[in-house]
């Protein structure tokens, strides 16, 4: 069995009403590098579980490939991920297509509310986070709320990529799945799900002005705000426990079914 590596313990001296010193186990990132065809595209800094689905998400969402079948070989090793692929990318055939922006999502899934609700709740019973509260957490759902992958990771894309490349490499027909996070649905987020021809995101936190705009054009729903009884809520510095249930629906709410 391999080591944990997504924690790790540090010492802190702890000040309140006296000074003491303590240890606690704290997110550990790597930086990963990526190489393509024997060049180094990019090191990314992530933490260290579900290296190989985070380089494959990764290199979809950044359009490099359009599907599983366009890897041929893919090896992690330490903080060295080498990826082989079938083709040679090309530069301008890339730039067009970040020109065209992401492309619409034809999907006749609807999904109840109750589902919503179950998605979210399940990418919070995070260990590491009950621990750390340093985490972020992604996941993708059938209907029904039955998860597909929960990844996570430091960074609120890292784990979606994490997600996302799960499914690519076991095959899951995206246009019948919701996705489910606990980062901000910001542009890139957005399009990232675009790409991926996922029909419905929520998240339990907000959204952003062109996050909402892509998700009208590429014709995604986008659900902010998801909040469950129980719910902890975040605010400045003050924690509170949600005592009502409620969700906002920013974009094409008809896939949600009440």
């Amino acid at each position: 069995m391999s080591k944990d590596r997504s924690v790790e313990w540090v010492g802190y001296t702890k000040v309140n009403a006296e000074v003491t010193t303590a240890k606690e186990r704290v997110v550990t990132e790597l930086g990963l590098s990526i190489i393509i065809n024997g060049e180094h595209f990019a090191t990314a800094m992530i933490t260290p579980m579900m290296e190989k689905e985070f380089v494959i998400g990764h290199l979809f969402g950044q359009g490099i490939i359009e599907n599983i079948a366009d890897i041929k070989s893919i090896t992690v090793k330490e903080n060295i991920a080498e990826v082989t692929l079938l083709k040679e990318e090309k530069k301008e055939e890339k730039e067009e297509d970040k020109a065209k922006g992401p492309a619409e999502i034809h999907s006749d899934f609807k999904v109840g509310r109750e589902d919503i609700f179950d998605g979210v709740n399940a990418i919070l019973k995070s260990k590491i986070y009950a621990e750390t509260e340093a985490i972020h957490s992604a996941g993708l759902f059938k209907r029904g709320a039955e998860p597909i992958c929960i990844a996570e990771d430091v960074g609120r894309h890292n784990a979606l990529d994490k997600v996302i490349g799960y499914a690519l490499i076991n095959k899951v027909d995206f246009s019948n799945t919701f996705a489910a996070s606990t980062g901000r649905m910001v542009s890139d987020m957005v399009s990232k799900i675009c790409r991926a021809g996922i029909p419905v995101v929520a998240t339990k936190t907000a959204v952003t002005k062109l996050g909402v705009e892509i998700g009208q054009r590429c014709g995604l729903t986008i659900i902010g705000f998801v909040k469950d009884i129980g719910m902890k809520i975040a605010k400045d510095t003050d924690v509170r426990i949600a005592t009502n249930r409620g969700m906002k629906i920013y974009t094409n709410p008809q896939r949600i079914l009440f």
